[in-house]
């Protein structure tokens, strides 16, 4: 590259919102440098369970979710490629007393923003999933779910990206953002040609968004959770749903081949930062028991491979969609529970209001948290 370029937006951050924002404002007439400090969608984008579910997205964001939903599902019309979308009903299920009264609560809460769940009976529930435990009390049924392949998110935005004339980098690390009225000049040690320079900038590090933040000098609490993921060798046929148990949010899901995906549950321990972070083997038994518990068939299933995904969480636990507090021509976009489902839609509407169109839905000022304490921090 040449180092005189100067980028009509760089955006810092190749997950699926940082796709989807380079995406969408180059397509909208802007040149484009998308850049991370490893491969396109390797950290949480690729590595989540790729659950497309309205059950687990807090209730005022399911309108993005609605949105985002469609977008996965018909991938391969905007994206030129797909992620293996798969469209099948999801089922929040209930145990006992407290759950039952949970799952009530949830979905009356997820209605009043337009998600078609309903709470069925126990009996309906297991008509429609026969290997589900017949203790189970009653569940939330929702139409609108699914899942789709994490580890292919990165090649589908890459196609789409290269498409849209968008320049990526990769493994590329930025350690310093200097900004002023005339943009903004980002360093780090793998720049061979020198400090790129943008006229505008968009932050979205997912977990790092808060170290991406300070290099701006503005410090918003970004917590890290991290999930735990299970994938079993291959079974027999034990379900044709999305499944989650209301006590804990896990996640299961059974794949074509036979695999089945165990997700969320009790978490791992650690940090971004102080010696990063690692699985704790007796959350990993209870998620894979309680898994066996809500399936009885899943008892027989053997654990072929677990890893760790990181989700960030904002102070009151929203997204952060928005202009960079104090600093022109930046933004930030990222920190959402079940980030995965919303993101594309989510960096669509950023690129929209950077474009200076109206965003197809409300942002999330990240003035909002300036100052605002991480709760139990």
């Amino acid at each position: 590259m040449n180092p005189s370029t100067e980028w009509d937006a760089v955006v810092l951050g190749a997950g699926v919102m940082g796709c989807s924002s380079a995406l969408h404002l180059a397509q909208g007439g802007m040149r484009v440098l998308l850049i991370d400090r490893g491969p396109i969608c390797r950290e949480a984008s690729g590595v989540n369970a790729g659950t497309l579910t309205l059950h687990m997205t807090r209730a005022a964001l399911i309108p993005y979710a609605m949105r985002a939903w469609e977008m996965w599902m018909q991938a391969e019309r905007w994206l030129g490629r797909g992620v293996d979308a798969t469209h099948v009903p999801g089922l929040t299920l209930a145990f006992t007393e407290a759950e039952a009264e949970l799952v009530e609560l949830r979905a009356r809460a997820r209605r009043e923003f337009g998600a078609p769940i309903e709470v069925i009976t126990a009996a309906r529930a297991r008509e429609i999933e026969p290997g589900l435990n017949p203790a189970l009390l009653k569940a939330g049924y929702c139409e609108i779910d699914g899942y789709a392949s994490a580890y292919l998110t990165g090649r589908a935005f890459r196609h789409a990206l290269d498409n849209a004339g968008v320049t990526v980098l990769e493994d590329t690390p930025v350690t310093a953002i200097d900004s002023g009225d005339q943009g903004h000049v980002l360093r780090g040690p793998n720049l061979a040609d020198g400090p790129l320079r943008a006229r505008r900038l968009v932050l979205a590090g997912g977990v790092w968004i808060e170290d991406m933040l300070a290099m701006l000098g503005v410090h918003i609490p970004i917590k890290v959770l991290v999930n735990q993921l299970i994938v079993t060798e291959r079974l027999r046929p034990a379900m044709r749903t999305v499944l989650s148990v209301a006590n804990g949010l896990l996640s299961l899901k059974q794949f074509a081949n036979g695999t089945v995906l165990i997700g969320g549950g009790w978490q791992g321990e650690g940090d971004r930062e102080r010696g990063g972070v690692q699985a704790r083997t007796a959350n990993l038994v209870g998620n894979v028991r309680l898994a066996a518990y809500a399936v009885p068939a899943l008892a027989e299933a053997r654990v072929a491979r677990i890893w760790l995904g990181l989700e960030a969480e904002t102070a009151d636990a929203m997204p952060i969609i928005g202009d960079v507090p104090g600093v022109a021509n930046a933004w930030v976009v990222g920190s959402a529970h079940s980030g995965y489902t919303s993101g594309p839609f989510m960096g669509r509407i950023l690129a929209q209001h950077i474009l200076g169109q109206d965003p197809d839905l409300p942002l999330f000022d990240p003035a909002r948290l300036v100052g605002l304490p991480m709760p139990n921090a």
